[in-house]
């Protein structure tokens, strides 16, 4: 049986009386592309530091393909690490930055700069072992940092919010090349994001993060679809969270459950619901236009639910009264909820 690339077993960190990772239990496949998501504090980031070795457990441990990890420096560990900030020596060229993991190793210039060019080359930098890193763009620097980290030939490739300081056009450009180049080499990425959006896009599993312990672990359909809890619904994406009352009422029981507004749908004057939708009626509060889709807040039964709607698909008019309607099976049971 093929050992996880990374295993956490019931581990803990603490810093003073702060519990930064309490309990966590992981495992992580090898070749996998997770994301660990969750919001500032929430102990993703110090997952990862526990899997690089810049953190120790203070209890549980961790394994890296089955060896155990815990207690080793990061240099005693087949791993790699991208930063935020990327962290390039300005005093060295793109090609002395890449090799120079190689280069503390003991490897000699010329295979270790050849090494690095072929790093280069994978991330689509061919013929940039000349330049320092002033002359680079963001985008460019984020390549070199990679390129850096991958001529190691890591087992386990660590991104710390690795597209956070990027602009959006180019943070989606990255997201894809990020996907093509993990596909390709078949290593295990890890990367830490608080960016929904990134961790639904890229991820083959993610992992949801709050007060030091792990929400959820599934495919993005999953946590996305099927959130099991009240905050995995609240943090993933938009969601309208019923109270037991209305849920019971609209027949999905006497529970908490969660509802994504792209779910719901309008009725028109006198329009009964399909089979197996309920519908709701209430008063539009504000709509807010977003290109494709318009975003609905109405007040029914006593509480504003979310609702997105194609642009353009019903006149819009403040205070107006509407009916809105979503299928049955659009109502997600919240596990671990009265």
């Amino acid at each position: 049986m093929t050992s996880p690339a990374v295993r956490f077993q019931n581990v803990s960190r603490r810093f003073g009386e702060v519990k930064a990772v309490d309990g966590v239990s992981l495992d992580i496949a090898p070749g996998e592309l997770f994301a660990m998501l969750g919001p500032l504090g929430s102990g993703k980031t110090t997952c990862l530091r526990l899997i690089a070795g810049f953190e120790q457990p203070d209890e549980g441990h961790i394994e890296i393909f089955g060896a155990r990890a815990d207690g080793l420096p990061p240099y005693k560990r087949n791993v790699n690490t991208v930063f935020q900030d990327y962290a390039l020596f300005p005093h060295m060229t793109v090609g002395e930055n890449v090799a120079y993991g190689l280069m503390i190793k003991g490897m000699g210039r010329a295979e270790r700069e050849s090494k690095a060019a072929e790093a280069l080359a994978m991330v689509k930098l061919k013929g940039f072992e000349a330049r320092r890193a002033a002359q680079l763009s963001g985008g460019q620097r984020q390549r070199v940092a990679l390129a850096r980290a991958l001529v190691n030939n890591p087992k386990v490739l660590l991104l710390d919010e690795p597209l956070g300081a990027l602009d959006l056009k180019l943070r989606e450009q990255m997201q894809e090349e990020l996907r093509a180049l993990q596909k390709g080499l078949g290593i295990t990425f890890v990367f830490v994001t608080h960016d929904q959006g990134e961790a639904l896009s890229m991820a083959n599993r993610v992992a949801i993060f709050n007060e030091g312990r792990i929400q959820q672990v599934g495919t993005p359909t999953d946590v996305y679809e099927r959130p099991r809890t009240r905050f995995v619904a609240d943090f993933v994406g938009s969601a309208n969270v019923l109270a037991p009352d209305l849920a019971g009422r609209l027949g999905a029981g006497p529970r908490w459950v969660s509802l994504r507004p792209e779910k719901i749908t309008l009725l028109a004057d006198g329009q009964g619901a399909p089979e197996g939708w309920v519908s709701l009626d209430g008063r539009l509060a504000s709509a807010s236009y977003q290109g494709s889709v318009t975003r609905l807040a109405v007040d029914a039964e006593g509480v504003r639910i979310t609702a997105a709607v194609p642009a353009g698909s019903a006149p819009i008019v403040t205070g107006s009264t509407l009916r809105l309607a979503w299928p049955k099976a659009a109502m997600v049971l919240l596990e671990g909820e009265p």
